[in-house]
């Protein structure tokens, strides 16, 4: 179920790109080698040799007919395919597909990409056969990529050159134990190749009016997310959970809005956890009747780029009568806006470097 909606979200994504006036596009493919980051001294067994692969990716060029092209310096959007060996029988190999964003800096020499997908792993963990992978609990698993590109194209006809560096990150985001995750910083180096002979000029149609500062009234934002999650405690079970939240926001210009708010979390792995911990562990002085309920406020920022958002939110529980990873917790994702008013949403929830959840709602913006 989890990945159906996965699927549906990219699929509005990819829809929204498709009602764009028509643009030029090019093909590159990228080989990278480099290292997985020791971001927790769990994984050390796994960090074996130097992970080496291939992202194979189309993009649409922008040439500012939309505003919010301009504003942006003219981006590119589109889909990569990504084939990672991680030099480990234990791990496998990652495939991955993406949607992403390509951002240009320094007279568009310097390219900037994230990319946001579903990847499929071939040797996830298995209590008897594959014990060692604490990495990846399960096949599919949410991935996020990075790149930083010197790009420079048509040196030779169509074809151009580019390279940099990448991270990919591989998690399922504790919907399954284990999930220690995986890091890979790596080296690339690729070639372009422009599918178009001739490219428009880009167009600078923004007003003196229209880059003025731009603010709107405050904004009241409802909503709900849900989803299913295991405690760090592998075979401790998978349960559903669910989160309120209500925020108010300010937009404060074009590309930005703040956020104050509070959320109301019911997770149900928790009670769990609870009884787990009040029977195996006593000297932790559990009961086993503590509330598994939390209440949070936060604070955030919403990056708006065409019909999609970047949120990201700092949040401290104000209720919380289970100690479970500190009172700090962090949410970032996306949002897609159907209309005016009605968004979808896939976000991460994590305590520091250690995913709780990976959320997926439905909100109103009044």
């Amino acid at each position: 179920m989890r990945l159906f909606f996965i699927c549906v979200f990219c699929a509005v994504s990819c829809m929204s790109f498709s009602q764009e006036k028509a643009h030029t596009s090019y093909l590159e493919i990228n080989y990278f080698k480099g290292n997985i980051g020791l971001h927790n001294n769990d994984i050390l067994h796994l960090i074996k040799g130097r992970p080496e692969g291939f992202i194979l990716s189309w993009s649409k060029k922008t040439y500012g007919f939309n505003d919010w092209e301009q504003r942006y310096n003219y981006p590119d959007y589109g889909v990569s395919f990504a084939y990672q060996n991680l030099k480990n029988d234990v791990l496998g190999n990652v495939s991955a597909l993406y949607a992403h964003y390509n951002f240009y800096f320094f007279k568009r020499r310097i390219m900037f990409r994230i990319g946001q997908g579903l990847a499929f792993t071939n040797n996830p963990y298995h209590k008897e056969n594959n014990y060692r992978n604490i990495a990846f609990g399960s096949k599919f698993l949410s991935s996020t990529y990075v790149m930083f590109n010197y790009k420079k194209e048509n040196i030779f006809d169509n074809l151009g050159l580019q390279a940099g560096f990448s991270l990919m990150h591989y998690s399922n985001g504790n919907v399954k134990a284990p999930n220690t995750s995986i890091n890979a910083l790596t080296l690339n180096l690729g070639v372009t190749y422009n599918l178009d002979e001739d490219e428009p000029e880009f167009v600078t149609t923004l007003s003196a009016e229209r880059q003025e500062k731009f603010t709107q009234p405050i904004a009241y934002n409802f909503v709900f997310r849900g989803g299913i999650n295991e405690s760090d405690v592998v075979g401790s079970g998978q349960y559903p959970f669910y989160i309120l939240s209500a925020y108010a926001d300010k937009r404060i210009h074009h590309k930005s809005a703040l956020q104050f708010g509070a959320d109301v979390f019911f997770s149900n792995f928790l009670k769990e956890l609870i009884y787990y911990k009040s029977v195996a562990f006593p000297e932790e002085n559990v009961s086993g009747n503590e509330d598994y309920k939390r209440v949070g406020v936060f604070t955030g920022h919403e990056l708006f780029i065409n019909k999609m958002s970047l949120i990201t939110q700092l949040g401290y529980y104000v209720y919380y009568p289970f100690d479970f990873e500190g009172k700090m917790y962090f949410r970032v994702g996306l949002k897609h806006y159907f209309n005016d008013k009605w968004f979808g949403a896939l976000t991460l929830k994590s305590h520091g470097a250690k995913a709780e959840a990976v959320e997926f709602g439905i909100g109103v913006r009044l």
